[in-house]
């Protein structure tokens, strides 16, 4: 019986640690900004944007060029 009572010392005493935990947060504003958070998902960086049309131009580039060459080698073919 004497363990139940210790033990619930121990937790009024960790309630009380988690209580002044979250009033300092509150008092040194913590909580103030609820907005940004939530839609900070939905902007899009400008640095990967960038990164996204270099890597789109790449490819578009090694596309042609891979086009051109198979279109010399079936002209290569042809005249064979």
């Amino acid at each position: 019986m004497s363990v139940v009572i210790v033990l619930v010392f121990v937790a009024i005493i960790m309630a009380g640690i988690f209580l002044l935990a979250f009033i300092w947060s509150v008092k040194n504003g913590q909580y103030e900004d609820t907005y940004t958070p939530s839609v900070r998902i939905l902007f899009d960086d400008p640095a990967v944007k960038e990164e996204e049309k270099i890597m789109e131009k790449e490819k578009a580039q090694a596309k042609s060029r891979s086009d051109q060459s198979q279109l010399a080698e079936k002209k290569e073919r042809k005249s064979q």
